[in-house]
């Protein structure tokens, strides 16, 4: 059985791929692959250095990208367009999720070198989650068109939500996740080195670090609630959704240690966020009528994020107190005694 598909249309403009086994066997097994490099490499409980964390990020988005390019190769331009927009919608709502988890584990008191093994089977769960909410997702709008209206709509009414991004939300997420464990089983307030679980008066109990991982995967269902709709706003074939979405997921951790600690830098990156969400759930609430070109759709999202990164490097300098002074030392410096 061949690895590519078979053969390709499109229907109402979204590309619609006849994709054999292997193909979607050599997806996993990839994905499984890189799963296990990263978790050989980071074997030993460490923090990363900033130099790593950008190493590592790099090393994501290249792989993200080289699969963009088997993409192109085995289902041809429009399937490589489709998976490039998701993915780039994914990555870029992923932001927002990094900050999120850097207020949880400040929350919850989690040291930075326990945060990578929790962070990984986080990931290695939401894939799992993604995969069902894709499955349905694409088996509903099969069945049912106006299902894209119902989406579309929820993305805008999301979008506005973000522009205005709550502050307690990290601990409002905390506080759902922690009840939901402390249901079934005891929690202790001890780490334990790196293990999930430890005893506690004889019994089995949870530690902070299993708790962080239910909160990191109840964070991630509200998350995926919001990104799956979007990706399927820009491609309808469930192997280019998974695909994009998963590559997007991969690189996560990395992202994290590398931008945990920069959300004021980013200050109107929340607003790019929030209009990408509102413009791809308009995008999807007419594309049963009128299809934007894939291309197009591309352009505006990086058009969105550019802007957002622009403006918010110049926010940072008007807001830097160190860079006002140094403005002022240079000018004086000229002054008369």
């Amino acid at each position: 059985m061949s690895v590519v598909a078979s053969g390709s249309s499109s229907s109402g403009s979204f590309v619609q791929l006849d994709v054999g086994v292997w193909a979607w066997v050599t997806l996993i097994v990839l994905i499984v692959i890189l799963l296990g490099i990263d978790l050989y490499r980071h074997r030993e409980a460490h923090a990363p250095t900033p130099r790593e964390a950008l190493i590592e990020s790099a090393g994501w988005v290249a792989c993200g990208l080289a699969f963009a390019g088997v993409v192109a190769v085995w289902f041809g331009a429009d399937a490589f367009g489709e998976y490039l927009s998701g993915y780039l919608i994914e990555k870029s709502l992923s932001v927002d999720n990094v900050f999120v988890w850097s207020m949880l584990f400040t929350t919850m008191a989690i040291p930075l070198k326990y945060q990578h093994r929790v962070l990984f089977w986080g990931i290695f769960g939401a894939l799992a989650l993604r995969a069902l909410f894709i499955a349905a997702g694409s088996a509903l709008i099969a069945s049912f068109w106006w299902t894209l209206m119902i989406f579309g709509g929820f993305l805008v009414y999301t979008g506005l939500k973000v522009i205005r991004h709550r502050a307690d939300e990290a601990h409002t997420e905390t506080t759902r996740g922690l009840g939901l464990l402390r249901r079934v089983m005891p929690v202790t307030n001890q780490l334990d080195g790196q293990h999930f679980f430890t005893r506690l008066n004889g019994r089995r109990a949870a530690t902070p670090l299993f708790a962080a991982l239910v909160v990191v995967e109840v964070t991630d269902v509200i998350f995926a609630v919001d990104s799956v709709p979007a990706i399927l706003a820009v491609s309808h074939e469930p192997y280019l959704v998974f695909a994009s979405n998963a590559f997007a997921i991969l690189g996560l951790r990395a992202m994290y240690f590398l931008l945990a600690n920069a959300k004021e830098k980013f200050h109107y990156l929340s607003h790019a966020l929030g209009g990408i969400l509102v413009f791809v759930g308009a995008k999807m609430i007419v594309t049963h009528w009128y299809h934007l070109d894939t291309y197009l759709s591309l352009a505006v999202i990086i058009t969105m994020l550019c802007v957002a990164i622009v403006f918010s490097a110049r926010h940072q300098r008007h807001q830097d107190p160190r860079l006002d002074q140094s403005t002022a030392d240079t000018t004086g410096s000229g002054s008369p005694p």
